[in-house]
């Protein structure tokens, strides 16, 4: 049974988000503060943590640098501030997802569940397919199903960036998060680096790169890979 720890200082979304969660299947822990979602998350080790952003004692995203500390439980932060800014700091703290309220239940499930599948250890799915696409990630190979598996000829870049993005499905990858972790440090503001390489793994994998399926693009906030 999926663990998810709601928290949140608003007494009746947290119970409706209780009761939601339990009818679904899910094994709901609260926390009204960021002291206590930090001590229940250490306690429950949740599998999805549900995060508000205004908090009584401190501001949410110091919670997910908190968390991050220790643990990469997969964050959603759910948060009345619609300010890009705001979600650009949540997420480059270490939040995996940022959804606006109010909010559709259907719509927080679907993304509680694509977040949770990422919980397992990388070791557990060393493979991701997509479409005619086949990712070996331990041996860093790429192909394409058919009669002879043929295989894909990525850059060294472009394999990098790809293996980024796929051992994090579903969730949204910040360009800087993506700068720095393909380029490095210095990199942190070079953005067409990204517009450019996206663009050339879209033509080598997707369907059709001007619609692509897999490889998403979030305006001004980074890019998300969709098994």
């Amino acid at each position: 049974m999926t663990r998810v720890l709601v928290v949140d200082d608003e007494p009746q979304l947290v119970r409706s988000l209780r009761i939601t969660l339990r009818a679904r299947g899910f094994e709901v822990h609260t926390a009204t503060t960021g002291a206590e979602a930090l001590a229940e998350a250490a306690r429950a080790h949740p599998d999805v943590v549900l995060l508000d952003l205004g908090l009584p004692d401190m501001d949410g995203v110091d919670v997910v640098r908190g968390l991050r500390g220790w643990s990469d439980v997969p964050v959603i932060v759910l948060s009345g501030r619609s300010d890009s800014l705001d979600k650009v700091e949540a997420l480059d703290a270490g939040a995996d997802d940022y959804v606006t309220k109010p909010f559709d239940v259907d719509e927080l499930l679907a993304r509680t569940r694509a977040v949770s599948r990422r919980s397992a250890p990388p070791e557990a799915r060393p493979v991701v397919r997509f479409g005619e696409v086949v990712v070996d990630l331990a041996d860093r190979r790429v192909t394409r199903t058919g009669a002879d598996d043929e295989p894909v000829r990525l850059t060294p870049t472009e394999w990098r960036l790809l293996e980024v993005l796929v051992r994090h499905p579903g969730r949204l990858v910040t360009q800087q998060q993506l700068l720095r972790e393909v380029w490095g440090p210095a990199y942190g503001e070079e953005t067409n680096y990204l517009r450019q390489y996206v663009a050339q793994l879209r033509r080598k994998l997707e369907p059709g790169a001007d619609r692509p399926r897999h490889l998403l693009t979030e305006p001004g906030m980074g890019y998300r890979f969709q098994p």
